[in-house]
């Protein structure tokens, strides 16, 4: 009997790498999860002691009903390669994905399963919206909203630019980082500078005019685009008596800059009133990260393009622009706490609907965030640092029917737990590699912890390793700066060389660096030898990278650039770079055409772009 083309797709699926176990058939009775990713979100939640005034009750109301974390940490404190991260399980050193080459360029990410088509081959239903990975890849989703939207943007004379109420120099360094401020009618106002302002927004391929006559009447924000599709997809899963269960993804934007939101948020919380972090004077001196930061040959005076890195020139040029250093603090965190309280309501129109209908009772919720923010700690105003502030990371998981209501977990743990925690608490089975060019997953099921938070019985590590970014044409996992934070200290080992050690039982703001007092030097012996255990050792093999692509090949202003051959390209990229500070994605002052490539294809595009 010849074979028909059914018998040939089952025996090609069959020898298909990866494919599921034999013995795995989609239960009726397997959770539904919801997986909410908020974006720059610190620990300026309800709970986590990070800020007394933060308003977030329904995170709030989340937590009492599942499991918090209180040192949940990201595996590298920068958008991109913290989403390739955690949503492939694979730490940074295992995939080789430091930067913002897109995610599926890379060997080992391309050949190992996504979170959300983990849970597809398993039977599951997926579906997202927003940003979740950095870089969209609509074939990893059975069904996809809208992708990132950074906006709203402030626009005038057809250049984006920051809210109009931004003083100089922080509004100088551009329309997403240097602008922050209530969403309200600018169209109608007169602005000193005599110039009209309009609202905009979309993502990189399409903007749009945004109508903001008050604050209810007005077009919805991205986040709020992004809520609505989630609710109402909700509400027709819900209704639809379907029992096959789904994975839900939703990415909140917001409190990534512009820290821009309706004006309502921004009245929660009246500036005169906003208090600051402790921040010790000088506590920067005893600290290296600016050794292994920025050119070398950058300037070094405050307010100038090419001061040394991003955190140190957005704290700089806030404080330049305003009386004193506490109205400029308090001027930014305003924005940001509002930012984060109107994100907390949108998760709480999507709690509603869940707690209010059949999916109550079988839904996984888990809420967290990418990477923490720095409020000017260490003289610091951005993620991208391997101290708490950036590391650290909201992480509130409620699975019904397991663990302990309203516990709070002190175990430092990593967000690269997460996927084998929704694998083992939905029973998935199979390989999460692709092929054999993909990797298992780097981190641990947190599961005994939902079940006993102070539980000694846990397959992972006692430290959470973070790693930095920083720009290169290409990364050496051995050789790049790392910090591990275990229950009581923080390690952190620069590229260089240089340490810092902070006893955080007794130093939780992380104050003093204890790596230079000799009588730390068994505590730093220790760190040591578990870094080198858990990172790739010199000269061992690098995971396979994406070829360095200098411009976009399809860009005539960037074609031969790097060559030589088209003499007038650097100084287009200058003039670019000018009107496009915050395309300098590590801060150094510097955009190189790698910086320049990534920040068209997500914020600026050229109709013949090669991705």
């Amino acid at each position: 009997m010849k074979p028909t083309l059914l018998m040939l797709a089952l025996v090609l699926v069959f020898l298909t790498p990866g494919f599921l176990a034999s013995g795995s058939v989609l239960r009726a009775d397997q959770p539904n999860v919801i997986l909410i990713v908020c974006d720059d979100l610190n620990d300026y939640v309800e709970g986590f002691d990070g800020h007394p005034q933060a308003a977030t009750p329904n995170l709030a109301r989340l937590a009492a009903s599942g499991v918090s974390f209180a040192q949940a940490h990201c595996t590298i404190p920068i958008c991109g390669p913290s989403r390739a991260s955690f949503m492939t399980g694979l730490y940074p050193h295992t995939s080789g994905c430091f930067g913002f080459t897109r995610w599926d360029e890379y060997e080992v990410l391309n050949n190992s399963r996504t979170l959300m088509d983990y849970f597809r081959a398993n039977g599951y239903r997926t579906m997202g919206t927003g940003k979740l990975m950095h870089h969209c890849v609509r074939s990893e989703w059975d069904e996809f909203g809208n992708r990132s939207d950074y906006g709203p943007f402030a626009e005038t004379g057809g250049e984006r630019c920051a809210h109009p109420d931004v003083p100089a120099p922080f509004r100088e360094i551009g329309a997403v980082d240097g602008s922050f401020g209530p969403l309200t009618n600018i169209a109608d106002r007169t602005f000193p500078d005599g110039k009209t302002y309009v609202w905009k927004t979309g993502n990189w391929a399409a903007m749009r005019t945004m109508r903001v006559v008050s604050g209810d009447d007005r077009d919805l924000t991205a986040d709020e685009i992004n809520a609505r599709w989630a609710v109402e997809r909700l509400q027709q899963l819900a209704g639809s008596g379907e029992e096959e269960p789904f994975f839900m993804g939703v990415g909140f934007i917001r409190p990534h800059t512009p820290l821009i939101v309706p004006q309502k948020y921004f009245e929660r919380f009246p500036l005169s009133s906003v208090q600051l972090p402790e921040i010790k004077d000088g506590d920067v001196a005893d600290t290296f990260a600016s050794t292994v930061r920025g050119n070398p040959n950058a300037l070094e005076q405050p307010g100038s393009a090419r001061t040394n890195d991003m955190g140190s020139r957005l704290y700089e040029n806030l404080v330049a622009s305003y009386e004193t250093r506490e109205l400029a603090l308090q001027s930014f965190i305003q924005a940001y706490l509002a930012s984060v309280s109107s994100v907390d309501d949108l998760i709480g129109e999507i709690l509603h609907v869940v707690d209010n209908t059949s999916l109550a009772d079988n839904t996984v919720i888990i809420v967290t965030s990418d990477h923490g923010w720095g409020m000017g700690e260490k003289d610091y105003l951005y993620k991208n640092s391997l101290w708490q502030e950036s590391t650290r990371v909201p992480l509130i998981i409620r699975a019904p029917g397991i663990g302990q209501r309203g516990t709070m977990v002190n175990h430092p743990v990593s967000l690269v737990d997460v996927y084998p925690t929704l694998a083992e608490i939905c029973d998935l089975n199979g390989d999460t590699r692709k092929s054999d060019n993909g990797r298992s997953l780097d981190g641990h099921s947190l599961l005994p912890f939902l079940n006993d938070p102070d539980t000694t019985d846990w397959s992972g590590p006692e430290s959470a390793l973070t790693a930095l970014y920083k720009w290169r044409m290409r990364y050496e996992p051995a050789a790049e700066s790392y910090s591990l934070r275990a229950r009581d200290w923080r390690y952190i080992r620069y590229e260089n060389g240089k340490e810092e050690l902070y006893h955080t039982a007794v130093d939780p703001h992380e104050w003093t660096n204890l790596a230079g007092d000799e009588s730390y030097l068994p505590k730093l012996e220790t760190f040591r030898s578990q870094l080198a255990d858990r990172v790739p050792a010199p000269g061992a093999e690098i995971p396979a990278q994406p070829p360095f692509r200098p411009g976009g090949v399809n860009n005539s202003a960037n074609r031969n650039s790097e060559s030589g051959r088209n003499p007038n390209a650097a100084a287009w990229k200058d003039t670019y770079f000018r009107r496009h500070p915050e395309a300098d994605a590590n801060g150094d002052g510097v955009l190189t055409w790698r910086e320049y490539r990534e920040y068209r294809r997500e914020f600026d595009p050229v109709p013949d772009r090669d991705n």
